[in-house]
């Protein structure tokens, strides 16, 4: 089936996450960023040159503002999901992470003016009374900063969407947006990085730095793919895998335990999520 492809891409993301998680020991979010946007980047455009068969030409854009708050929300959530990784159950990040579908509802409601229905208002409230379950193990435990962070990511990450959605209506193609946002993503890393101190990146640390370029890059076709042939209603729903790979990759790899409310918690914003997926029209995400 076509859609399979994002089983592929949840696959990868939860792996990208994995390496995350490892690599926080000794490198900072923006540096992650930095170096998970900057292979991305190159490989995107390596993409683009190759199909347009022009190097710098068609990425010409009238719609520089637009592509820059577009950039910018999706940098500023990679930066707080890659912190709530680093401090928080991985299957725990990723869901509030993935509560975005949640906020991207209420958002376009009030920015883009969009109606939606009773049931779509139903899978948003089933959903953060779900991120209420989710936390309330986890700001007993005083990780109230991290468990913010990965829900003001999910917002950010929604914010971003809703610029996606924008920009499709200016006409600007998907490879553009994601070339744009990797680019602002790099800059944004790297600026970070030059203002707040870096470390040299060792011998052993690059196997981890790339498998993050990798799988981030080879996750992001793959979804690519899934959105662009499989069923797009499928395809949405499937991506809440993404927090299933994540919990077994979580007990497995870190040996993390968690409480029957924490689990809980996780499949109702999953459940909330695929109901809002089915219950209006997604945008096409291109992946933070």
């Amino acid at each position: 089936m076509k859609s399979s492809w994002m089983l592929v891409a949840a696959a990868l993301f939860a792996l990208m996450s994995v390496l995350v998680k490892q690599a926080s020991a000794t490198f900072s979010p923006a540096e992650l960023v930095f170096y998970r946007s900057a292979f991305g980047l190159v490989a995107i455009w390596v993409v683009i040159a190759a199909r347009q068969r022009q190097l710098l030409a068609p990425l010409a854009t009238a719609y520089v503002h637009a592509h820059v708050l577009r950039g910018l929300s999706g940098f500023a959530a990679l930066v707080l999901f890659f912190y709530a990784l680093a401090r928080l159950p991985l299957a725990t990040a990723v869901t509030l992470n993935y509560t975005a579908p949640l906020f991207l509802a209420a958002l376009s409601a009030w920015w883009l003016r969009e109606r939606h229905g009773r049931s779509l208002v139903g899978a948003v409230l089933l959903g953060f009374f779900g991120v209420l379950l989710l936390l309330r193990p986890t700001l007993q435990s005083q990780a109230w900063l991290p468990a913010a962070a990965g829900l003001v990511s999910g917002l950010l990450a929604a914010v971003a969407y809703v610029k996606v959605k924008q920009l499709g209506r200016l006409g600007e193609p998907e490879w553009r947006v994601v070339f744009y946002f990797t680019l602002v993503a790099t800059v944004g890393g790297a600026a970070w990085m030059a203002a707040a101190g870096w470390h040299v990146p060792r011998a052993q640390d690059w196997p981890w730095l790339i498998g993050i370029g990798v799988t981030a890059t080879l996750a992001q076709l793959a979804l690519t793919r899934a959105y662009h042939r499989g069923r797009t209603l499928t395809v949405g729903a499937l991506a809440y895998t993404t927090v299933g790979f994540s919990a077994v990759y979580g007990v497995l790899l870190f040996g993390e335990r968690l409480p029957l409310a924490a689990w809980l918690g996780m499949a109702t914003v999953a459940a909330a999520g695929i109901w809002a997926v089915r219950a209006a029209a997604p945008a096409r995400p291109d992946s933070l």
